[in-house]
């Protein structure tokens, strides 16, 4: 996933609730869809996170000395800038780039 070319917005808006349920013809069953989406999106900034600031991670068992890593510092102020990962998801959606079927059917 590249979150740089993203165009989902970093703000709350709000959506055309006709717009979410076309796919599915049932809103419930959409939002359920977009949550998952969003659990799954939200787990991989995550990792991606964490194997990037394992980067910076020093083992020091003194607490005398704290280092401040600019480095680190950008790293964190890109991902609290990034859309969040609902949005993402409903843009996700809203693209038609989310595959789901129904299993009762």
């Amino acid at each position: 996933m590249d979150l740089k070319k993203t165009n989902a917005p970093v703000n709350t808006i709000t959506y055309d609730k006709r717009a979410i349920e076309q796919t599915t013809g049932n809103v419930y069953e959409a939002i359920t869809i977009i949550a998952k989406r969003a659990n799954q999106i939200n787990s991989e900034i995550k990792k991606e996170l964490i194997e990037k600031l394992e980067e910076f991670a020093t083992y020091n068992d003194s607490l005398e000395e704290i280092f401040e890593n600019k480095e680190q510092i950008e790293v964190s102020k890109f991902y609290e800038k990034l859309p969040k990962p609902h949005a993402l998801a409903v843009q996700e959606w809203l693209e038609g780039k989310i595959y789901h079927r129904d299993t009762t059917k």
